[in-house]
């Protein structure tokens, strides 16, 4: 029987890809979470306004990304990139699009009357900060730490998001 155990590089591979994957989230979350903040706080936001302001930060940061990332590699590695490390590049990518997701259907589900759009882009903050936090504790278990140095990474990275809540809210809009 053939061993089906994964080898180390593909694991570190893999490891390296999710790495990059969560990382985008983090930092779509954090600027998603200045835009979210800015619209709710901004007078009078209209739902079709609010949701091509959250769309476009997406794919803002999404297009910005992969303009840095294919302008980078033939500096770094002295070659256009193949093929399959610009499918790489999308795929590691994409979660700055996915993060417009959930704030998109709230603002939908508030355009149907069932909340109002405030509220409903303070909900989109406020799962934004969670979303945060909920990684921060994953990656405090991942690492082996228990749940109470998890809860104090999850604090931390809920800290960050609330600093820039706190942020915006100081500098108004």
């Amino acid at each position: 029987m053939a061993d089906t155990t994964p080898s180390p590089d593909l694991e570190h591979e893999r490891a390296a890809v999710l790495g990059e994957r969560l990382k985008e989230r983090l930092y779509a979350s954090l600027t998603l979470l200045a835009v979210l903040v800015g619209q709710a706080q901004g007078g009078h936001p209209t739902h079709r306004g609010a949701a091509v302001y959250v769309v476009a930060t997406a794919v803002g940061l999404w297009l910005a990304t992969l303009v840095a990332d294919l302008q980078a590699h033939p500096v770094a590695h002295g070659r256009r990139p193949t093929l399959g490390e610009i499918r790489r590049t999308l795929y590691t990518s994409s979660p700055l699009l996915t993060c417009a997701v959930g704030p998109v259907l709230l603002i939908g589900l508030s355009a149907t009357g069932a909340l109002e759009l405030t509220t409903a882009l303070w909900v989109s903050a406020g799962t934004e900060v969670a979303a945060l936090a909920l990684w921060g504790y994953a990656g405090g278990r991942r690492v082996g730490a228990g749940p109470l140095r998890s809860l104090v990474v999850a604090a931390l990275d809920a800290a960050i998001g609330m600093g820039v809540v706190g942020v915006k809210l100081l500098a108004g809009h």
